[in-house]
């Protein structure tokens, strides 16, 4: 599902068991020392995530402002299913769940005191559209905190050529459905054109690191799956960009690394804490 005249989500939710990976603290520390500041000041917070996908990062945040109340929202009624049932297993109550697309937000001007987002925007054909919709809905004197994963700069270790050749493909593949295969380095110029001044605007870098045999696992299960049945085997084929056989290769590779003891993936993410006026 898409809104009118922009593309459609291409990853799907068959393949976004990594997700399931990330919290407030692996994935949000940028915003976390702002959240609990403001929490102090306002223990009744209102905090909006957008594109909360399967909610663990929604449910980490709701820990943090037990007298406060989150509401996540996402496109797919699936999804959000299974954010409350993660929800519900973590014992989370002050948390909500909406369907709602984030260029048609159904919320007034001016309702929450934070609106987070993660990795939503590099899938996007428009993303300062998304963000002026976003800031729309931030209250004056409110936070918006943006963190977008930054395609080109991937680490990993042992470098097996296969994925390297995935690492290629995985860029080549969200560009051509529409997405952003550069959007750490552009979230800045990204919310400036959406019409925020620059003084209003705190730029960082973060990472993601998985070197666990837990996070290996995590990884490299959804990556074998996109590749088994997800949508980038199909349009790796149909731009020419890869074989059968060197999908087929990569999902082996990937089984591999999650098994061997020394593997290490870093991911590259730029940040944004945007300071409503």
């Amino acid at each position: 599902m898409a809104a009118a005249g922009h593309n459609k989500y291409a990853a799907g939710y068959g393949q976004v068991k990594h997700h399931e990976w990330r919290t407030a603290e692996n994935s949000a520390s940028h915003l976390l020392p702002r959240l609990q500041a403001m929490v102090k000041e306002t223990p009744q917070l209102k905090l909006l995530d957008v594109g909360a996908g399967p909610g663990t990062i929604s449910a980490s945040f709701a820990k943090y402002m037990p007298d406060g109340q989150v509401t996540a929202t996402d496109i797919s009624d699936e999804i959000l299913g299974r954010a409350k049932e993660h929800a519900d297993s973590v014992g989370v109550k002050n948390i909500q769940f909406q369907k709602a697309n984030v260029y048609e937000l159904p919320f007034p001007d001016s309702s929450f005191d934070i609106v987070h987002v993660h990795q939503v925007l590099c899938h996007l054909d428009a993303p300062p559209d998304a963000i002026r919709e976003i800031v729309r809905v931030t209250k004056p004197r409110g936070v918006v905190a943006l963190r977008e994963s930054e395609m080109k700069m991937w680490c990993i270790f042992p470098e097996l050529p296969p994925l390297l050749q995935f690492h290629e493909i995985a860029a080549k593949t969200l560009a051509a459905n529409g997405g952003q295969d550069k959007g750490g380095r552009q979230l800045v110029s990204w919310t400036m054109k959406a019409g925020v001044a620059r003084e209003d605007i705190t730029a960082s870098f973060g990472t993601w690191c998985y070197s666990t045999p837990d996070d290996r696992l995590a990884w490299a299960g959804s990556m074998m799956e996109r590749l088994k049945t997800g949508q980038m085997r199909g349009k790796a084929i149909e731009l020419g960009i890869a074989t059968e056989q060197e999908i087929d290769d990569m999902v082996n590779a990937w089984d591999e690394w999650s098994k061997t003891d020394d593997a290490i993936l870093g991911i590259m993410n730029g940040e944004v804490l945007v300071d409503k006026k």
